[in-house]
């Protein structure tokens, strides 16, 4: 199949890219970091990736998206991981610009680009969408108001999303998972102790939680699956 994962270049996309390619599916790598999307996609190729191509594109952007969405002309599924966090704060003490991107970043660009895609995935036999969420998406945790706001989103836009296509044969999924060890807290500001990162999920196993959602038949799925670590 050919599929589409953004924030492809670290984390859990990454991990999801290196265990599709595992699988021989070609690959639409996205992310901001050209760099490193180019080392992915070096890692996929020794994998056995059909076919891995990088695009550089900040899903903040509309302009950016409707570019890349212009040079494809066929996709399978789409697995929507980009996402940036909300550093622990207080509503008061969150920065407007932080509240602009983190909105902009997890939902809005995930819904801009998950409609532009979406006619191409309507002529797939056997096509998806899976939205990556969090737990933050599900439960209320304290100093997370713009983070949480942004995966309780997610997490509608996917209910309703699934609902509207329940006819199309397009499946659609949640992810909704506990903590995982990514650079994404680094990158916010926010410095978990190691102590409390090694309690966190590593991006490999999700990662094979995704892969195993899109290597199911025809006919069967799981429309949310939420992932712990025991």
């Amino acid at each position: 199949m050919k599929i589409l994962i953004t924030g492809a270049s670290e984390g859990i996309g990454m991990s999801t890219a290196l265990e599709l390619a595992s699988a021989k599916h070609e690959l639409l790598l996205l992310a901001r970091n050209l760099g490193n999307l180019e080392k992915v996609k070096a890692e996929c190729e020794k994998l056995g990736a059909e076919r891995v191509t990088t695009f550089k594109v900040d899903i903040k952007n509309p302009s950016e998206i409707e570019e890349f969405v212009n040079k494809i002309n066929e996709l399978d599924g789409i697995v929507n991981n980009a996402g940036i966090w909300q550093k622990k704060a207080q509503l008061d003490e969150i920065p407007e610009e932080d509240i602009y991107d983190v909105i902009n970043t997890n939902l809005t660009g995930m819904i801009i680009l998950t409609k532009k895609v979406l006619p191409l995935i309507r002529k797939s036999s056997n096509g998806f969408i899976i939205n990556i969420s969090s737990r933050s998406g599900y439960f209320a945790q304290p100093g997370q108001t713009i983070y949480s706001a942004t995966k309780y989103g997610v997490r509608g836009f996917t209910e309703v999303l699934r609902e509207d296509l329940v006819d199309s044969g397009i499946r659609v999924a949640g992810i909704y998972q506990g903590g995982t060890n990514t650079q994404m807290f680094n990158k916010a500001g926010e410095n978990f102790p190691t102590d409390k990162l090694s309690t966190f999920i590593h991006p490999k196993q999700l990662a094979r939680v995704i892969a195993f959602l899109i290597s199911l038949p025809k006919g069967v799925w799981l429309s949310e699956v939420r992932v712990e670590k025991k």
